[in-house]
């Protein structure tokens, strides 16, 4: 029984921020914005909420910040690619590349020491649920924990059954059609990817302030990566998503666990297991998952006379 809670409470930790970039993609994707920018902005608010969290003390103000400076990031990213019609991948890959960059100089003035140990973020419990045997481990989580299946659920029925949802797949789907009847396709493009960027941002935040408690160069280590197969994997639906995040946290913590057994297995070959499982993921659903229709397609308005 000890063995199994400890292996959920990994679940758990590693499953996070997966979902919350996750979630942040589908909410781009969905409007037609292709983002494979998730691992620079998820890289930005790890960096944005250790400096915060070091300089001040203040986890909560560095979580806000997290999301604020990762939503910045994604403003450039909507800027570039619905203002500009830049190519959508380029984009992606520049936003990387940068935040890749810029963390790791800033990484190197910050904690030039090493590796710092920083605030954390205390789990919560609830009594009365937190004691219950193996499910009462889903009670006794942080803040941001109980904060992501809020926003999970919220997604999901705003997604579907809200003005809101249906303007957003409109877009993503339709542009033109939505543009005709008054949607503002930049508008609702812009909102999207920059809700996205606040979202990368609270993976980061997590990262730092609760998964390992420093901050380490390139520490994002290729979730945002894992994030986007995640949500193609979960068919750009919300749950779907958040459940192929568990799958892959899943197995990352499972690798971990075979480490510690010391088998005679190279430890290379269980690091990539997380990796490989997205890989065979996407090669069982190609060319069943149907994404949005105009999914990095740049919409320019015309005018008809």
């Amino acid at each position: 029984m000890p063995f199994l809670t400890d292996f959920l409470a990994a679940c758990l930790r590693l499953t996070v921020p997966l979902a919350y970039a996750a979630l942040g993609g589908l909410i781009s994707e969905r409007a037609g914005v292709l983002n494979i920018g998730l691992e620079g902005m998820m890289l930005t608010g790890a960096f944005v909420s250790a400096a915060i969290a070091l300089s001040t003390g203040q986890v909560w103000l560095a979580v806000a910040m997290a999301a604020g400076v990762s939503a910045a990031v994604g403003w450039i990213h909507a800027y570039l690619c619905v203002s500009l019609g830049v190519n959508q991948l380029v984009s992606g890959l520049a936003i990387n590349l940068t935040a890749a960059g810029l963390t790791t100089y800033g990484a190197r003035l910050l904690f030039e020491s090493g590796t710092v140990e920083l605030p954390i973020i205390a789990p919560i419990p609830i009594p009365g649920l937190q004691n219950l045997p193996v499910i009462g481990l889903f009670f006794r989580q942080d803040p941001l924990f109980y904060l992501l299946i809020g926003l999970i659920a919220v997604t999901t029925y705003g997604l579907f059954y809200t003005r809101w949802g249906l303007l957003l797949r409109a877009v993503g789907n339709a542009p033109q059609a939505a543009d005709t009847a008054g949607v503002s396709v930049s508008r609702v493009r812009y909102v999207s990817v920059i809700t996205c960027g606040a979202l990368c941002g609270l993976a980061g935040a997590y990262l730092t302030l609760v998964h390992v408690h420093f901050f380490t160069e390139e520490m994002s280590a290729g979730k945002g990566f894992i994030a986007l197969a995640a949500l193609i994997f979960g068919r750009w639906h919300p749950i779907g998503a958040a459940i192929a995040c568990l799958l892959f946290g899943a197995t990352e913590a499972l690798q971990l666990r075979i480490q510690a057994f010391d088998l005679a297995i190279p430890y290379q070959f269980l690091a990539m297991l997380p990796y490989l499982t997205a890989l065979l993921a996407l090669m069982g659903i190609a060319g069943r998952a149907t994404p949005p229709a105009a999914l990095g397609i740049p919409y320019r308005k015309t005018n008809l006379s």
